[in-house]
């Protein structure tokens, strides 16, 4: 916390410089020379404040234009310009995806997940077979199903963007003989709102793949292991 505080610290100083000219030059007189001076101290050693200070010094930068404080092109955009410049931070910190079962794999598992009972199970199915995000399975509302089709909201997209999700006959079925007594499709055991995200570790884990048990397979890593090969709703497979 107290690294984060820091470069949130730096990322608010140089902000500030912009705007009040303490850097010693006017506003219109900052280039990409400057920029990325500043942006080279943290760029490998902070690289999520690094980035988000370059995004708000554009954005200061933009906003001076548009004030007529400064003209031409801004010295802090990233594609076409500081992309050239400075390395990608994917290069520097590479995406690390969660450990995914393989799809050779996916129909035994399925076959064994199926073999289990209870909400949390049937929770699980479901998200696999809609290849949707945990968050984005358990906090289905039954309002949100209308025959065959599965509209869920922009709110709870991480896109920020409506989806809809096709329900193929093995869903239907699925979620036929659930109980409604609850806004939510997979409700949780105490609190009236939706399932926990850990009930599925929980079931991951009796089934011997999650952290619980050692093997690294993760809940979202299955949308890994369908998504390559199948599209949502497409079960025939499994």
């Amino acid at each position: 916390m107290a690294q984060r505080g820091a470069s949130e610290a730096v990322a608010g100083d140089v902000s500030g410089r912009c705007v009040s000219g303490d850097w010693g030059v006017p506003v219109a007189s900052i280039d990409t020379a400057l920029v990325v001076g500043v942006l080279e101290s943290i760029w490998t050693s902070k690289t999520a404040s690094a980035s988000r200070l370059r995004g708000r010094i554009e954005s200061i930068l933009d906003w001076a234009k548009a004030r007529n404080y400064r003209s031409g092109e801004n010295p802090a955009r990233w594609r076409g310009h500081l992309d050239h410049l400075l390395p990608r931070h994917r290069k520097l910190a590479p995406v690390k995806h969660h450990a995914a079962l393989s799809y050779a794999d996916v129909p035994v598992f399925m076959h064994d997940l199926r073999g289990q009972h209870g909400i949390a199970v049937r929770a699980l199915e479901f998200t696999i077979l809609t290849a949707t995000r945990t968050g984005e399975a358990l906090g289905a509302r039954w309002d949100e199903i209308a025959g065959d089709v599965w509209t869920v909201p922009a709110v709870r997209m991480k896109g920020g963007r409506e989806h809809r999700v096709p329900l193929v006959k093995p869903i239907i079925e699925l979620l036929e003989p659930l109980p409604q007594t609850s806004e939510h499709v997979f409700p949780g055991e105490r609190s009236g709102g939706r399932m926990a995200n850990n009930a599925l570790r929980k079931v991951l884990a009796r089934l011997g793949h999650g952290g619980l048990t050692g093997s690294p397979c993760m809940v979202s890593g299955h949308r890994l292991g369908i998504g390559p090969q199948t599209t949502p709703g497409i079960t025939t497979t499994l």
